[in-house]
């Protein structure tokens, strides 16, 4: 049966997804005759106007037995999301909607009795430019105390120091019933140089590490001091020294986490535990930080992140604080800028201003053209509202990407027994969304420090986020469930790495470390204890991505998709490659259209010869296949 209308294929919208501003996009309807229509009018809701268009559309012929109506929805001077639907006037003078279907995701819609849900199209502006060596490239995230220590750090006061690596990290609360996270390892940038090569063979060419400056905490994101990396660290200098020996030697570039909505409660800015020779909030209405904070009753009742008294609130839209942070000649950009890092991770991006992520990233291209700022936001970050406002992430003047925890989340679906057609849709309402330049630089995470390692959420039972946190604290995966895990883990980063996007490994993911939620999931690494054949898989994956102009930045084509199956296609310039992951427990096949004579497995090197023009797929249990043609 012939469509009525889907927003995915370009006979019925074109061009394709989102636009740049100025940009007519063509629209067309094809309700069946039997429907008996008069009249189709397209309804447009521009979101930068607060305003509704309504544009008739001119009956264009026919198209088997089915009416075909165009229209064009002008996008000059537009900017953001705009919505659409169709109103369809009938011979008997009733009317219906036709709109997207109730889940939101494109496509093909449905019909409804009064307004509908709307189709999205993303309206971003020409300029919007992302560098390419991000997208392209590999993201490996380090959590500095817990990556690698060169030596154990000398007593620190007010720190506890785990003198065994292996230990568990701290997680019961004190007396007072606070978890402090006071305890440290002593992972440095020392020790992180001593493994570049290690990265390296792994085609590593971003290094994302979380908080680096000085900080109370061993995460870091109370910070203390903006302009002094913690002395557990290392220094500002062997910082600006781990950059050029990084990028030079080995081509990996640095990103930093910028946590910029809230300071630590112990901090030169606040200043609560009276650690610092400055003046703080806390201590004077005098001090020069005092508009940076919002006190309710000055000192103790103040703003703070999810009411976290550690974590006092900033004020984003202070003058002298935006200076601090971006205009003045030396403020955080511009200092860390000259050290040699090529971008940012903002930290709770929801969180931040429009106007101070814009900013932030003009002054950053500014002293470096080819930094790139990625933002954390969980959601589809097109349409995202926070704080009762539509938010400029994706638009070309904020943020060049995201952190895509939507792909993570359709990825866990899909592995643990989910349609891979379900995947497929979730990652084209993205697709669709997106500005394309957006979309092949999302970082694509499996795993962070926010969440649960990866090879625990694929391999364990539901049961077992049941039990206590001190269960949790020494949960290991049994040797039935460690198994399942590593399949599923080996099928999930064979779609990551060969996904559009920078594949972001989570440090340790690759050495099959386990562990729950926060601190489970930030142990140390285990140096000499790794998994060799899990690591050996990344390895492998890593340089097929490295090899692979398809892999890198081809486009994307899904060549089928149902229950355990997925085969999609990434097409170069000069070379495409077919993956087909099957992730049930049975042999399954399929039939592909086929135009190339041969094909080489990049996983078993095995070739495939004389291949005809329809080609009867069949893929192993828990298994994928990188076909090269």
């Amino acid at each position: 049966m012939f469509k009525v209308f889907d927003s995915r294929d370009e006979y019925f919208r074109s061009p394709y997804g989102a636009v740049t501003q100025g940009t007519e996009v063509e629209i067309k309807f094809c309700p069946p005759r039997a429907w008996g229509t008069k009249q189709v009018t397209l309804m447009v809701w521009y979101d930068d106007r607060s305003e509704m268009a309504e544009m008739p559309m001119r009956w264009a012929g026919l198209n088997g037995a089915n009416d075909v109506y165009r229209g064009v929805i002008p996008t000059e001077g537009a900017i953001g999301p705009l919505w659409y639907h169709f109103r369809i006037e009938r011979l008997d003078g009733r009317a219906d909607y036709y709109g997207n279907n109730q889940r939101c995701r494109g496509g093909t819609g449905q019909l409804y009795e009064s307004d509908p849900p709307g189709y999205q199209i993303t309206v971003y502006l020409p300029d919007y430019s992302v560098p390419d060596w991000y997208g392209n490239g590999i993201t490996y995230q380090i959590f500095p105390d817990r990556f690698r220590r060169a030596k154990v750090p000398e007593p620190v006061k007010g720190r506890v120091i785990h003198e065994d690596w292996e230990e568990m990290p701290v997680h019961r609360p004190d007396a007072n019933g606070e978890v402090l996270n006071n305890d440290f390892f002593g992972g440095s940038l020392a020790g992180a140089r001593e493994k570049l090569e290690y990265l390296y063979d792994m085609g590593v060419t971003t290094i994302y590490f979380n908080p680096v400056f000085q900080a109370f905490s061993n995460h870091r994101y109370d910070t203390g001091d903006y302009m002094k990396i913690d002395p557990m660290i290392g220094t500002e200098k062997e910082l600006a020294e781990f950059c050029r020996e990084a990028k030079e030697k080995y081509g990996i570039r640095v990103l930093l986490d910028g946590v910029f909505n809230h300071t630590g409660f112990d901090s030169r800015y606040f200043n609560g535990r009276g650690t610092y020779d400055s003046l703080g909030a806390y201590q004077s209405k005098e001090s020069r930080f005092y508009e940076w904070y919002d006190f309710q009753e000055w000192p103790d009742k103040y703003s703070s992140w999810w009411g976290i008294y550690t974590l006092p609130q900033v004020n984003e839209s202070s003058r002298s604080y935006i200076d601090f942070i971006i205009n003045s000649r030396d403020s955080v950009v511009r200092r860390w800028a000259r050290s040699g890092i090529s971008g940012w991770r903002l930290d709770v991006a929801d969180e931040l201003p429009d106007e101070f992520i814009e900013q932030f990233r003009t002054v950053m291209r500014e002293t470096n053209p080819e930094a790139v700022l990625i933002g954390e936001v969980w959601e589809d970050a097109s349409n995202k509202t926070a704080y009762g406002k539509r938010r400029r992430y994706l638009l070309g003047h904020g943020l060049d990407s995201v952190m895509n925890y939507p792909f993570r989340s359709a990825l866990i679906g899909y592995l643990r027994g989910g349609d891979a057609r379900e995947f497929v849709e979730d990652m084209e309402c993205l697709r669709e969304n997106y500005p394309k330049l957006a979309f092949f630089s999302l970082m694509n995470l499996i795993g962070t420090h926010d969440s649960p390692r990866i090879l625990t959420v694929l391999g364990c039972d539901e049961a077992d986020y049941g039990l206590s946190k001190d269960e949790r604290a020494e949960k290991k995966l049994s040797r039935v469930q460690r198994a399942l895990g590593l399949a599923r883990l080996r099928l999930a980063t064979a779609i990551q790495f060969t996904f559009p996007g920078s594949p972001l490994v989570y440090y340790g993911d690759e050495a099959g470390m386990e562990g729950f939620e926060d601190p489970f999931n930030r142990k140390g690494y285990p140096w000499g204890k790794e998994d060799k054949g899990l690591l050996s898989w990344y390895r492998h994956l890593g340089n097929a991505r490295r090899n692979s102009e398809a892999l890198r930045s081809g486009e994307i084509i899904w060549r089928y998709a149902r229950e355990g199956l997925l085969v999609y296609e990434r097409a170069g310039v000069h070379e495409s490659v077919v993956v087909a992951v099957n992730a049930s427990m049975k042999r399954m096949s399929c039939e592909l259209d086929w135009g190339s004579a041969a094909a080489t497995d990049l996983i078993t090197g095995r070739s495939l010869r004389n291949i005809t023009p329809v080609l009867n797929l069949e893929v192993e249990p828990m298994s994928v296949m990188l076909l090269l043609c």
